[in-house]
């Protein structure tokens, strides 16, 4: 038997997606940075110290005296000898003007003057303490003045910028449906 049929062919739509991304970027600037500091002032006052050496009685001691010491020592002993030698002359005198009494006055006058007392030793090392020292430590004032610091340092603004994405949908091929009739024999 011949009966007519259908047949049905069906396309389906078909659709096309494309897509741009969306950009972002951010620029952060560097920060301008202004740093100063004005010099301190500073303010020395100095007093030098003082060290003062007094050898004068080491020179002396080492029998290296100022001339003008030495004659003033010289006068003076020359005055001490001359008196001593004036009392003793005087008192030989006397021994030989009593001449008369027990003695004998010019053996022993004769015996006193022919002996004589050295004094010797080591005379160039001077005595403990005859140097003397005078210190007069010194001072410092320091005066200063701090200066504060300047800063005049800023932050940049960031620079944002964005393109938005987009998505772009199209129909790539329609949908659609044919209808046949066809014979068929059963």
């Amino acid at each position: 038997m011949n009966m007519p049929t259908i047949q049905i062919n069906q396309t389906r739509a078909q659709i096309q997606i494309s897509s741009t991304p969306g950009r972002q970027t951010i620029q952060q600037a560097q920060a301008t940075v202004e740093l100063s500091q004005p010099r301190p002032e500073v303010k020395l006052s100095i007093t030098p110290g003082r060290l003062s050496i007094d050898q004068t009685e080491a020179w002396a001691d080492m029998d290296r005296k100022n001339i003008f010491r030495r004659t003033r020592e010289e006068a003076a002993e020359g005055r001490q000898k001359a008196a001593e030698g004036i009392a003793r002359r005087a008192a030989e005198g006397r021994e030989l003007a009593a001449i008369e009494k027990d003695g004998n006055p010019i053996v022993s006058q004769a015996m006193r003057n022919t002996t004589r007392n050295y004094q010797t030793g080591i005379a160039w090392i001077p005595s403990p303490g005859s140097v003397k020292f005078h210190y007069q430590p010194g001072t410092v004032k320091a005066d200063v003045n701090v200066q504060p610091i300047v800063n005049n340092s800023h932050a940049n603004k960031t620079t944002v910028t964005y393109q938005p994405g987009g998505v772009n949908i199209q129909l790539k091929q329609k949908s659609s449906i044919d209808f046949k009739a066809v014979d068929k024999t059963i």
